[in-house]
């Protein structure tokens, strides 16, 4: 029988961003929510406030405040800003090749020579020796309770693969982490992780967004 979970750590992606240049923004500044995305954030705080949170971090950048903004309004709780779940850096940054646009260009091929590193950004293993560090640390701020974390696709992504015991490396394409998504990882009275969960609150309004959403 598992052991009861203890404590819970929400990893929150944010909502859809307004982006008609299909720009692969990374951490550029000015991308913000669009009108969905904002819908897509008051309907994760719709389902996250229902839960015993106590704990509340963003990433710095603009559209992962946008989205934690409803739900602290819905709890009283203090943003935390943690630098360490930031989106991943990215050599195409400020280019028109979100969603895999213009990948296949000649200049572009010296990037994607490794796509188990990634060659082109941060490597998976840099994303995940930052990121599980920041939900232990949640975990340890809200031991007893549950904590939500608002970050981005790939972070999430590469940190619900860590704690799954699973590889690594990917198809981006196959990733389980739609905008506003709920990736929750959870953890015994010893701290011990137990299982992950996943859960897309705003699931009905996927099929309005962006076929380009972003990260």
């Amino acid at each position: 029988m598992p052991a009861p979970v203890h404590t819970r750590v929400h990893l929150l992606r944010h909502g859809e961003v307004f982006n008609p240049e299909r720009i692969l923004y990374g951490r550029l500044p000015g991308f913000l929510l669009s009108d969905l995305g904002h819908k897509m954030a008051a309907m994760a705080a719709d389902a996250l406030a229902e839960k015993d949170i106590t704990y509340l971090v963003s990433s710095p950048l603009e559209r992962a405040q946008q989205t934690a903004q409803p739900l602290v309004e819905r709890t009283g709780l203090d943003l935390v800003i943690d630098d360490r779940v930031i989106e991943a850096e990215n050599r195409f940054e400020g280019r028109a090749v979100a969603g895999g646009q213009g990948l296949i260009k000649l200049s572009h091929l010296p990037l994607v020579r490794n796509p188990f590193r990634p060659s082109w950004g941060e490597a998976y293993t840099t994303i995940r020796d930052r990121m599980i560090p920041a939900v232990l640390a949640a975990r340890d701020a809200a031991r007893g309770h549950e904590a939500v974390i608002v970050s981005h696709q790939l972070p999430i992504w590469v940190t619900r693969l860590s704690a799954e015991g699973r590889r690594l490396w990917h198809d981006p394409r196959r990733r389980e982490c739609t905008l506003a998504s709920v990736t929750t990882i959870c953890f015994d009275r010893s701290d011990r992780m137990v299982g992950v969960e996943y859960d897309e609150p705003a699931g009905s309004l996927l099929p309005l967004a962006s076929a380009v959403a972003g990260a």
